[in-house]
């Protein structure tokens, strides 16, 4: 028996073969647009270093498997006339803090910390701590909380804690000449300023109240202990809090505007003070683009990074929901705040583009970070500039934002 075979009009072999074409063309010029879409981000931080709002910038986009985009533009040190490189150093202020409560929640998932547990269970000069209702030119009016701070209500800005260092430490950030223990029985000393848990205050003092409760449960200093279980594995060999001299020739200077110039500004911490022995939980990395998106990998892929894992599933789950109910928080509308992470809850404004559970922070000197777990993408932008408006709402964060989200549509 001889089967038939039928023939199709010519018009119907030529659609199936536009038809085949298609199916291998559109992912192709879906991929050229979003690579053009990624190679605009350095264009547009171009355009900010023309009209001298920065110097340079490091932007970095990436997926949990991977870095899509890494570019640098401007200058390292604009007297110099230095280019900006890849792996410049960068000062990034408070994205210490998401790093510091990443090593509580290590801590947390061996059951050496317990996040709804007060916090004098591990520092006991904690205990007896006040509650401040008043004051005149002559007195303090205090009374006892009605519950002790947590380790949780640090995590979150909620404890009360003064923002600022008691008298004598005012300058602590600058000298480092005080170690983490003596300057957290300082703090222990001062009363709460509202009640634990009712209020949210962003808090300096309290993350580096984390750091010491890292050292108390881990029997290692806090330095070590970040050095060993997060740095070391996930391989981030420039992240540190005392930069080696080599390390700091391709440490970027932060500038500032000046009768509308850029000008170095002062007190930023470049130079480490001889001797320095105090970190700084809250605020004291140095660390680079590359080594952040290892960082925001791991956490994208729920804790893991390759063979290697940081934290469990569940600490990545309850560091990144909003654990602050309805309280109103900071920096720009629409947040929430997580452990150690800001959270997006109603995107707007310069989280428009992201996903609600978007998750990240920034740092004084505008450096930011933000991962958007459902569109699998993260974003890093750094650059070293003071007297920004609102760091956390800058052009330059929503610009790469814009781009980087446009272009992952593709």
């Amino acid at each position: 028996m001889h089967l038939r075979l039928k023939r199709l009009p010519l018009v119907a072999v030529l659609f199936g073969s536009l038809a085949l074409s298609a199916l291998f063309l559109a992912p192709a010029r879906s991929e050229e647009a979003a690579a053009k879409k990624l190679a605009a981000i350095p264009e547009r931080m171009q355009a900010f270093v023309d009209k001298e709002e920065i110097a340079g910038a490091v932007t970095v986009v990436g997926r949990k498997n991977g870095v899509l985009s890494i570019a640098a533009v401007g200058s390292l040190d604009l007297e110099k006339k230095q280019p900006l490189p890849k792996d410049a150093l960068f000062r990034i202020a408070s994205m210490t803090k998401p790093i510091t409560a990443i090593g509580i929640m290590i801590l947390v998932d061996e059951g050496k910390i317990d996040v709804e547990a007060p916090v004098e269970k591990y520092l006991p000069e904690f205990k007896g701590q006040m509650l401040l209702t008043g004051r005149t030119a002559e007195a303090v009016t205090l009374k006892k909380p009605s519950r002790p701070i947590q380790v949780r209500d640090l995590l979150t800005h909620t404890s009360g804690l003064p923002g600022d260092f008691p008298p004598g430490l005012a300058d602590i950030y600058q000298k480092r000449n005080h170690t983490l223990a003596e300057v957290v029985m300082a703090v222990s000393q001062r009363p709460l300023n509202f009640e634990p848990g009712t209020k949210w205050a962003y808090c300096n003092a309290g993350i580096d109240v984390l750091g010491r409760i890292i050292e108390v449960a881990s029997g290692q200093s806090y330095e070590e202990f970040l050095q060993k279980r997060i740095f070391q594995p996930l391989e981030m060999h420039d992240t540190t809090f005392y930069p080696t001299a080599k390390q700091l020739e391709r440490a970027a200077p932060t500038y500032t505007k000046k009768d509308g110039k850029l000008v170095v500004a002062p007190n930023t911490l470049i130079d480490l003070p001889k001797g320095a022995r105090y970190p700084i939980p809250a605020g004291g990395l140095y660390s680079t683009g590359a080594d952040l998106a290892k960082l925001y990998q791991m956490m994208l892929n729920k804790g893991t990074l390759g063979s290697v894992r940081i934290l469990s599933e569940k600490s990545v789950a309850e560091m990144t929901r909003v654990q602050t109910g309805d309280l109103q928080t900071g920096f720009t509308a629409g947040m929430g705040f997580g452990y150690g992470w800001a959270v997006v809850q109603k995107p707007t404004g310069v989280t428009a583009m992201l996903s609600p559970g978007s998750y990240g922070h920034g740092g004084a000197f505008g450096t930011q970070g933000w991962l958007d777990p459902q569109q699998d993408l993260f974003m890093i932008l750094l650059i070293q500039r003071t007297g920004l408006p609102n760091a956390d709402a800058s052009k330059m964060r929503e610009e790469l934002q814009s781009l980087a989200v446009s272009a992952l549509k593709e």
